[in-house]
């Protein structure tokens, strides 16, 4: 065997990182994701922009696989298939990345200008972005890279401003004061996607709300099958809450319409123990399909902008 033929033999082992790399550059190169079709019929798809704030998930992989099996069952059919692509500029979350990557080095965003500051944003950009983009072509996306997009770019930017001022003009969008999000460390409202939500241990207080007037009523309790478990005479509701402190700002008291145990007393109304009894407030006890009859007291406080 001569030395041409021992050079010539197959490997093996398939080796798929070699071959993938050359022949995706290749499909790149000569622009095969995006053939030359000016009279087929147009098919395209907009690839959901993945986030530059770090790299592509096991999520991403599949969504763009079956995005990519779809692009390229209609491009083997003939027909123009665009599968456009880019990336999402993610703009409080990517400035979060990009300032722990400055207090791991004991340094601070309130060190640099607004322009410094956004200079080592886009840096960031550049470095996550190119990261991202490397993981599409080595998944082989067949995304027509000539038209890759970014967010940020001025013709987007452009376009959001003229749509928001469009919808303003039409009355469609206001600006007006609500409850936000706010973050003290950027200084800024963040959408609820941006919360990270922690479970807190609390604690249950238990409260008499005396009924008005000294009346009473028979509370009675019963088991699964209707037999009495417990019976006594009471001149108040029992009001379970976690948040005791927003008392004042009661405006009700709320009980399941179907609780027997507070039938008696439901339209009737009941004093806020708070202060001395002659001034204390009267509310009414009301029926309302969200309080729990098996959680706490099953009778819930109502307070005005807030939760009981």
């Amino acid at each position: 065997m001569t030395d041409s033929t021992a050079n010539s033999e197959l490997p093996k082992t398939f080796d798929p990182a070699a071959i993938e790399a050359k022949w995706y550059a290749h499909w790149e190169a000569n622009g095969l994701f995006r053939p030359e079709r000016p009279d087929a019929v147009p098919y395209t798809i907009v690839n959901p922009p993945p986030n530059v704030t770090g790299s592509l998930h096991i999520g991403h992989a599949l969504d763009n696989t079956l995005q990519d099996i779809v692009i390229r069952y209609e491009r083997l059919r003939g027909k123009d298939a665009l599968w456009v692509v880019g990336t999402d500029h993610a703009g409080i979350a990517t400035q979060m990345v990009v300032e722990r990557q400055l207090e791991a080095s004991q340094d601070k965003r309130t060190n640099y200008t607004r322009e410094a500051f956004i200079d080592k944003v886009w840096q960031w950009k550049a470095e996550s972005g190119g990261t991202i983009t490397g993981q599409l072509r080595r998944l082989g996306c067949s995304m027509d890279w000539s038209r890759e997009q970014f967010t940020m770019d001025p013709h987007f930017t452009k376009a959001v401003v003229k749509v928001f001022v469009d919808l303003y003009g039409k009355g469609l969008i206001y600006r007006d004061k609500r409850l936000v999000n706010w973050d003290p460390k950027l200084k800024t409202a963040i959408s609820d996607l941006e919360v990270e939500n922690r479970d807190v241990a609390g604690h249950m207080w238990h409260f008499k709300y005396p009924l008005a007037g000294g009346e009473s009523y028979t509370y009675i309790e019963r088991d699964a099958d209707g037999a009495v478990t417990f019976e006594e005479q009471r001149d108040y509701i029992s009001i379970a809450t976690t948040r005791p402190e927003t008392m004042l700002g009661d405006g009700a008291v709320a009980v399941h319409p179907d609780d027997a145990r507070y039938a008696p007393i439901v339209g009737k109304l009941c004093e806020i123990p708070v202060g001395p009894k002659a001034q204390r407030r009267l509310i009414p006890i009301i029926t309302d399909e969200y309080p729990d009859p098996d959680f706490g007291s099953g009778a819930v406080k109502i307070t005005g902008a807030h939760d009981g």
